[in-house]
């Protein structure tokens, strides 16, 4: 909402996707500087350019082994098999 002048012609489903696909986030509105709480890597045939115009990373889905992405939450990587079929909720 702080940069609702930037944002208030893009459709209500668009916002509200970005917002459900990385969460809360932090922007200062004195540099103008945004950080989300998270980022957001897709391995997808989308080309790489432009996943990075629209601030998500890329993987070749062809160089992805979800076994090797798997149980290392403490190195902050969380694999969420399935993902696009069920959503999560931060705690409190």
């Amino acid at each position: 909402m702080k940069q609702w002048d930037k944002y208030k012609d893009y459709p209500g489903g668009v916002l509200a996707h970005s917002t459900h696909l990385k969460g809360l986030g932090q922007y200062d509105a004195a540099t103008g500087v945004e950080t989300p709480r998270i980022s957001v890597t897709l391995a997808t045939g989308i080309p790489q350019e432009h996943c990075q115009r629209i601030n998500l990373g890329y993987l070749d889905p062809a160089a992805v082994h979800p076994d090797e992405w798997a149980h290392r939450e403490d190195e902050g990587i969380l694999l969420v098999p399935r993902a696009g079929e069920m959503l999560f909720r931060i705690k409190p």
